[in-house]
């Protein structure tokens, strides 16, 4: 079991919701419903009345009056899931999805120097999903899975909480047992039955009386919990088949030159990941976001498969000359770049001569200096003075 505080919960709250509380400015500081039949999610103003899911929204509607019912965009919701994996999985390469809106992150691999303490990571964490995506996610972290993911849950709305290693029994304890993973509804009412209602009594019991209670399974399960023992890592899952990153970029005209700074900060992040994963590409994809929230995509497959920085960002460029009369009449309001049919960067073919120039020895350098000094300790001169890459304003909080 790790010894610091090195995993991550993070979660966006209210997903369903935030997407469309993001996607329509009117709704923002609204109760919002997302229904229509029953309710998928809810906003923190409409669960202020006592909504949740999965309750009928004719319900919901009587305890909330005010709120505003919208329909499930559940491909709205699928992009926004994909780009803040792709914020994720800059942060960390040990990354485990739990759902659509939530992941464990292992970053104790990453250089103290280079990636930070864990908290600064979840700091950073945080703010790039703010700035990237558009949505607030609130993060716990710890020393076990467990704990950071009841943290997270502490945390939320829109917030950061860390537990030290010698806090954890003092913030575990004073809990409800309903806090420990596979206390549900039936388990809680046995546990209640017994006049057993905090994490702290769970841990003053046996467990061999546990087990008697609840069974073997779940005797022994939670009582390990309610003294914080979880040996379980981060469990990455399939091999990525895509990386891709993106950036809203707020409403209002954008100047060629302002959308090609942020386009140079998403293909120097790619081609960095894709190179730290000893991947190549051989298809670049520009996704495009307007003013009227509709969407498009360019792509471009390439002859030989790289890992260039500036042959995938020469290829975005090219599809974003190839969408100007679009932009410049639909109004650009997020940009993203997808790097797919990804392969193992052994299995290039290569070039006559036989040298391997995908991987020039400028990317090296700069990979390696990166690596040793931390992420923003050498830049590209268009990206100077600049938060990598941003320089048109973010869609409002």
């Amino acid at each position: 079991m790790p010894g610091t505080t090195t995993i991550l919960h993070a979660d966006v709250d209210s997903f369903y919701a935030s997407v469309e509380q993001r996607d329509d400015p009117s709704l923002r500081g609204r109760p919002v419903i997302v229904g229509p039949g029953i309710v998928l999610a809810a906003s923190y103003e409409a669960k202020a009345f006592g909504v949740y899911t999965p309750m009928p929204v004719s319900r919901a509607r009587r305890l909330c009056p005010g709120a505003v019912v919208v329909p499930a965009r559940m491909s709205a919701y699928s992009d926004a899931s994909k780009a803040l994996f792709e914020v994720f999985d800059d942060m960390s390469g040990l990354v485990e999805g739990l759902s659509i809106d939530e992941a464990f992150l292992d970053v104790g691999g990453l250089r103290r120097h280079a990636g930070g303490t864990p908290t600064e990571v979840a700091m950073r964490l945080r703010r790039e999903v703010r700035e990237r995506v558009g949505l607030p996610v609130s993060v716990g972290v710890a020393r076990t899975k467990f704990l950071a993911k009841v943290a997270s849950g502490v945390a939320k709305p829109d917030g950061l909480l860390v537990v030290p290693p010698d806090g954890e029994l003092d913030f575990l304890h004073p809990l409800p047992v309903e806090a420990l993973w596979g206390v549900g509804a039936v388990t809680a009412r046995k546990l209640r039955a017994e006049r057993i209602t905090t994490v702290r009594q769970v841990a003053e019991m046996s467990e061999a009386f546990l087990i008697r209670m609840l069974g073997r399974a779940s005797g022994r399960h939670i009582h390990a919990l309610a003294h914080n023992r979880d040996p379980r890592p981060v469990q990455v899952g399939r091999r990525r088949r895509s990386m891709g990153s993106q950036r809203a970029i707020g409403r209002g005209s954008k100047s060629a030159a302002s959308i090609d700074v942020v386009l140079v900060a998403i293909a120097d992040r790619l081609a960095r990941r894709l190179r730290a994963a000893r991947r190549v590409c051989r298809t670049v994809v520009l996704r495009m976001r307007f003013d009227d929230l509709s969407r498009a995509t360019r792509s471009h497959t390439l002859q030989q498969p790289t890992a260039q920085t500036q042959t995938i960002l020469t290829t975005a460029r090219e599809l974003v000359a190839t969408a100007t009369p679009l932009i410049e009449t639909q109004g650009l309001t997020l940009i993203g770049l997808t790097l797919t049919n990804l392969d193992h960067d052994d299995a290039i073919q290569l070039a006559l001569p036989f040298d391997r120039r995908w991987i020039p020895d400028l990317d090296t350098a700069l990979d390696d200096l990166r690596d040793r000094f931390g992420s923003t300790a050498v830049t590209r001169g268009v990206l100077l003075g600049r938060d990598q890459g941003l320089t048109v304003p973010l869609l409002p909080d």
